[in-house]
């Protein structure tokens, strides 16, 4: 592996670039035409097997993603599993959220063990050369995410999201998908978690609504719920920074399944005030074991050893 023989700010600036390089040749040479047949071309027929192509398309990225950091990296993560998966099913995953690394992580951790995963992402985001355009292509959900003082000033920007979840969940409800949740809704930061008033040590608060939602339209449908947790290697540099130098090799990683409750499934979180209760205690019950386990995550009071098979 590179990053034994070279500085690590060598190795971090060779991953990027050539990372940047395979999500080039994927995503403007293969992928963006793809995107444009289905934009030009849109006839029903069509749409379906053309979306499994890019499908396609997009797994071929993430397997060279794959190499490059086998090559680069080496990983030789502590990973803690405790899940059966089956690629034909559809899952719901729930995971703390740190550094747009994760994205890379999740991706590299289920590539071929579940359906190819779909993101809510940011509106923002859209605008974000080269990816922007794949996750649009991908059909990604982009959420506008309103402040508090936009929404007190118009309560209706509050079901805007909810919408296009709501939309999301239609498209997906008889093909496998696995759809990623990052229930804080931002990357963990100890300011943020402060100016919050977040009760846990290493998370912010969960965010329940879009998860009630998409529980609503989409659970029966799921195999179960993927919960997992990241806990990076200490560093003094950027988390993204500090994966890409190869310093978080061996980061721990702990996945489980869990099951959901069929009386939380079907409900009216925006109007069900006991609904909504019920709900929340349920997600702050995982949102507790979570932060408790990543105490021990951190500590190295709860680090299995790498699981080989996972990462081959």
């Amino acid at each position: 592996m590179i990053s034994v023989l070279l500085p690590a700010w060598l190795v971090g600036i060779l991953t990027f670039t050539v990372m940047s390089a395979v999500l080039m040749f994927w995503g403007i040479g293969v992928l963006l035409p793809l995107a444009l047949l289905r934009v030009l071309l849109p006839i029903a027929v069509l749409q379906q097997p053309l979306s499994r192509l890019m499908v396609a398309v997009a797994q071929q990225w993430v397997a060279s993603n794959q190499l490059v950091y086998r090559v680069m990296h080496a990983p030789a993560w502590h990973l803690d599993l405790r899940a059966q998966l089956d690629p034909s099913r559809s899952y719901l995953l729930i995971c703390n959220h740190q550094s747009w690394a994760d994205i890379q992580i999740l991706f590299d951790l289920f590539h071929g063990r579940t359906p190819f995963l779909r993101f809510f992402l940011k509106q923002e985001l859209i605008w974000v050369p080269i990816v922007g355009m794949a996750c649009w292509a991908l059909d990604m959900p982009f959420m506008k995410r309103h402040s508090r003082d936009a929404i007190a000033a118009n309560p209706a920007l509050r079901r805007e999201d909810l919408a296009t979840t709501r939309q999301f969940c239609e498209k997906y409800r008889h093909r496998p998908i696995t759809v990623v949740n990052f229930l804080e809704g931002t990357r963990f930061t100890e300011a943020k978690r402060d100016s919050s008033g977040s009760p846990y040590r290493h998370l912010l608060r969960p965010k329940s609504a879009g998860l009630s939602f998409t529980l609503n339209a989409m659970g029966e449908q799921f195999g179960g719920i993927i919960d997992v947790t990241l806990a990076y290697q200490p560093t003094t540099k950027h988390r993204a920074w500090s994966w890409l130098c190869g310093e978080q090799a061996q980061m721990a990683v702990h996945v489980d399944t869990l099951p959901i409750p069929s009386d939380l499934i079907r409900g009216d979180y925006e109007d069900d005030a006991e609904f909504r209760m019920r709900f929340q205690a349920w997600i702050n019950g995982i949102w507790s074991r979570k932060d408790a386990r990543l105490e021990r995550m951190l500590s190295g009071a709860d680090q299995p050893q790498m699981s080989t098979p996972w990462l081959t």
